[in-house]
């Protein structure tokens, strides 16, 4: 991960910049650098992944179909001016999957140079060819500003589903602000909004490039073919992940989609993986199945246990690291924040593979209610478009606040493109098993466990151990009375809290962000018009359908 600022007009200094930069530092303790535009600001906080040499390290200036050197760049007590030739300043937080061809084909058929093996570098000229039609033809996680200095334009853009994090906000005077993460806004803007998804902004206007979560129109895919097309697109946003120059790391809970990341992983890779899982002391649900599947594809297998103690002790640090006061979101996080800071302290891992968004594809325990194909599919729908304040979230803070990368292979944007057309008639559970399409995929390569494939799905929070909710809600229970509790959620009308719970958190929320709680547009729960889902705590556990999937 990397940590990106744009400060769009002349309102700001360099003061201002340098401080806010240092409030995410997590995400790139490698090196920090800022540049005068002539028209604004662009910092960047480094984590050095692809090209990690000094050639690499951003803002990229480009002007005269190249890449200036650093040594082209005037230094000043402020910061770094850039040469009057320069046409292009860029800061992106980002992966750029098949990077290199494209790179080619600038150097041969179009004459661009370039002074370093970063796959972000591209941009720019991409950009001076294509202009902002250049965002459809990326296959990437990123999040990016630009100033086009022949214009005297900014332009920002998103990746579709939203997997790497971009915040904005407007000052008084008109002044766009960007950045990574919104701690870096707070005391630079008023109100704090996510970036859209699937959107670039120019000239003060937000245009949707491309929606995940529209489908044209469903497929008639046979139930093979829709077999092959998940297996091998699933397998090549896997492998394309792979692609680092630094050492990479694999989340393994136990679960379905995990599993199958690392599963995949171990067959194209040369040397024995590097798996990390966590559980608690007591109650851990999932440990004994990652360290089934660690033992199945021979990785070199790590186990965190954590205890009552650590949870509590973590919890404001979790909510301030994530910016949010999401149940689920919070919980699911615990585990996830303390199993990465161990990655972090304990290995040279910089990129982690993890197993989100399959199941806003495929359906949750709860959505085995929906009433009909249609119901199924809006609720999908629903989730991919709202991903990014939830579990794409969770897995970009938890890694990044412990400077780690996240990729998320489930996301790619030809296997979620596919699999959101899917006939959602074939992907309502009828089988007696949810996320049957997928499972079914991949019966006949052996990648993983037989019975870890056919595995009822656990949730993460839950599988790391019953105790762990268990003890949070207690812990909350002590916070506050019952008349504390009934006074303290009538502060806040957007997302009201209700539960101590949900209360604590939104508390330790607005302690950090305060006034900004409709970054997140409300709690992750079960779609309460369905018959069985009208419940009041978003885990699994109170769903009449849970069975077997605590065991």
């Amino acid at each position: 991960m990397c940590c990106i600022l744009a400060f769009c007009g002349k309102s700001g200094d360099y003061g201002d910049i340098q401080k806010a930069l240092q409030k995410a530092e997590s995400r790139g303790p490698d090196d920090s650098r800022i540049i005068n535009t002539g028209n604004g600001w662009l910092g960047f906080n480094r984590l050095s992944i692809m090209g990690t040499t000094g050639e690499g390290m951003q803002p990229f200036v480009y002007g005269n179909k190249t890449t200036f050197p650093f040594q082209a760049l005037r230094e000043w007590k402020d910061g770094w001016n850039v040469p009057e030739e320069a046409e292009i300043i860029l800061v992106c937080n980002g992966e750029i999957y098949g990077f290199r061809p494209l790179k080619e084909d600038l150097e041969k058929k179009k004459g661009y140079s370039f002074i370093s093996g970063s796959d972000c570098e591209i941009l720019p000229a991409l950009y001076r060819e294509y202009g902002t039609e250049c965002f459809r033809m990326l296959d990437a996680e990123f999040a990016l500003v630009m100033y086009d200095r022949k214009e005297g334009s900014y332009i920002a853009a998103r990746d579709p589903i939203g997997i790497r994090p971009l915040y904005y906000g407007v000052r008084e005077d008109g002044t766009y602000v960007f950045a990574s993460e919104p701690k870096n806004l707070i005391g630079l803007v008023q109100k704090i909004s996510p970036f859209p998804p699937g959107h670039y902004f120019k000239n003060g206007v937000f245009v949707k490039y491309r929606d995940m979560s529209e489908v044209a129109s469903d497929r008639e895919d046979s139930m093979e073919e829709i077999a092959t097309h998940i297996h091998d697109l699933l397998i090549a946003g896997v492998e394309k992940r792979l692609d680092s120059d630094t050492p990479v790391g694999f989340l393994l809970s136990g679960g379905l989609d995990s599993s199958l990341v690392c599963g995949i992983a171990a067959r194209y890779s040369k040397k024995p993986l590097e798996t990390w899982s966590v559980g608690m002391d007591k109650d851990a649900i999932d440990l004994k199945y990652a360290r089934m599947v660690a033992d199945y594809i021979h990785s070199n297998h790590h186990e965190v246990i954590i205890t009552r103690d650590d949870v509590i002790n973590a919890l404001e640090t979790v909510v301030e690291a994530l910016g949010t006061y999401d149940i689920t979101t919070i919980r699911a996080s615990m585990g996830m924040y303390l199993v990465c800071k161990a990655v972090h302290e304990q290995s040279d891992l910089r990129v982690i593979l993890t197993g989100e968004i399959s199941d806003e594809i495929f359906g949750y325990k709860y959505t085995d209610f929906a009433p009909s194909a249609a119901a199924f599919q809006e609720e999908a729908e629903k989730r991919i478009r709202e991903i990014h304040m939830y579990d794409v979230l969770r897995a970009d803070r938890c890694i990044s606040v412990n400077s780690l990368e996240a990729r998320v292979p489930f996301g790619d944007l030809d296997f979620v493109e596919y699999c959101m057309s899917i006939d959602p008639e074939k992907k309502l559970n009828k089988y007696g098993m949810g996320k049957y399409l997928l499972r079914h995929a991949f019966e006949k390569d052996g990648l993983i466990p037989e019975n870890i494939l056919w595995r009822e799905k656990a949730a993460f929070s839950d599988a790391v151990g019953h105790s762990l909710k268990d003890d949070l809600a207690e812990y909350a229970e002590q916070c506050y009375t019952d008349a504390a509790y009934e006074a303290g959620v009538l502060k806040y009308s957007h997302a009201r809290p209700f539960t101590k719970e949900s209360l604590l958190y939104r508390d330790l929320f607005e302690k950090h962000y305060p006034g900004q709680a409709e970054m997140v547009v409300d709690f992750w729960m079960p779609n309460r018009n369905w018959e069985g889902c009208n419940v009041n705590d978003p885990s699994a556990r109170v769903l009449s359908n849970y069975g077997n999937s605590g065991k």
